[in-house]
């Protein structure tokens, strides 16, 4: 998938440009890829994609903005399939295809062995240390230097919750991160959108829904947090923000030394 390919015939187009939902994730990932520099010119980007409604916003997005952003990169996505029963790589990459875009597939047993029984503990963990693997192989295979990942607002602070409750620091998911020396660069253009407004943004826009078949879906420790913190939101309105602001605004002079 290059960038400026033709799309099929009115793919960007189903979703009103005046429409409120288009215009908030429009402003909020403009926001996050220029507060952290995210995309230059003759990018060479891959896209990992999970069929999730994060990741299908992240690829309508960035290849949306092709259209009318003064600089010029390419885009490649890649789902990499877990190998469990059910699972939906082949309707996934067909729907992209009828929008005129191709997604590259990486067959794997990644999610069984992860949840064999030599490996009870935490599948959760080895099952995304092997995706992210993958997903730097393939990259640097097609000479893309920048990784975008669909990590949302929300994704951002949980992380910071579950790192606090179950590695014992203080630290989440950076919008813009290097890796091995700079040699990538995994990027969130959707670091700071609420994942309320992307699944409003899927509904709208039509974006299949496809089941996980993942089984500790639902029975993470990530969803554990999701569902105490929207029990904090619900409390308060104000929660939500502040939180997300709290991470812009650390005070390191009254924590712990």
């Amino acid at each position: 998938m290059h960038s400026r390919a033709v799309a099929a015939p009115g793919w960007a187009n189903r979703l009103p440009k005046t429409s409120y939902t288009y215009k908030s994730v429009n402003r909020t990932v403009g926001k996050a890829l220029h507060r952290y520099a995210m995309i230059a010119d003759g990018d060479r980007i891959l896209v990992g994609l999970s069929g999730g409604a994060d990741s299908m916003t992240l690829l309508w997005v960035l290849r949306e903005r092709l259209r009318r952003v003064p600089i010029d990169y390419e885009l490649h996505a890649l789902y990499v399939d877990p190998g469990f029963e059910g699972g939906f790589a082949d309707r996934l990459a067909q729907y992209w295809r009828q929008a005129g875009l191709t997604v590259h597939v990486a067959h794997t047993d990644d999610g069984v062995v992860a949840h064999s029984a030599e490996n009870r503990e935490n599948p959760c963990f080895l099952c995304s240390m092997r995706r992210r693997r993958r997903l730097f192989e393939t990259a640097d295979r097609l000479g893309c230097t920048k990784i975008a990942l669909g990590h949302n607002r929300d994704d951002i602070v949980e992380t910071f919750f579950m790192n606090m409750c179950y590695a014992g620091e203080i630290s989440t998911m950076q919008p813009a991160q290097d890796f091995f020396g700079g040699r990538f660069t995994v990027i969130r253009p959707l670091a700071y959108t609420e994942s309320r407004m992307i699944r409003r943004f899927a509904r709208e826009r039509g974006f299949p829904h496809f089941e996980n078949p993942c089984p500790s879906a639902g029975h993470s420790k990530r969803q554990q947090i999701r569902e105490w913190l929207d029990r904090q939101y619900r409390t308060n309105r104000k929660i939500r923000g502040n939180i997300f602001r709290a991470l812009h605004n650390v005070r390191q002079d009254y924590l712990l030394k």
